[in-house]
């Protein structure tokens, strides 16, 4: 299984419209479009899980730089969520400028 991040999502993207996005390429198994925990808007960013790893290769190689809604898509692998290599994290004690 091959774990997709799309990024750079215009706010009026539907999971229907990713799907069919992908589907071009191979079986989607899962369209998951984050949303702000408070608001329930979309924070431009989701997640495609399709079921073979080369199908997603494919997807990934045929979709990052093109457009959808009229935003440039940022596709690429996901990574792990505890490889987060750029050291920052939410939460309290975090100054704000």
């Amino acid at each position: 299984m091959k774990n997709i991040f799309v990024g750079n999502l215009s706010f009026e993207a539907s999971e229907e419209s990713v799907r069919a996005l992908f589907a071009t390429y191979g079986t989607v198994d899962r369209v998951n479009i984050v949303t702000d925990r408070d608001s329930g808007q979309p924070r431009g960013f989701g997640f495609v899980e399709m079921a073979n790893d080369a199908e997603g290769n494919k997807a990934i190689a045929a979709l990052n730089g093109t457009d959808l809604g009229g935003r440039t898509l940022n596709v690429n692998e996901a990574r792990p969520k505890g490889d987060r290599s750029n050291g920052s994290g939410g939460g309290y004690g975090r100054k704000r400028w």
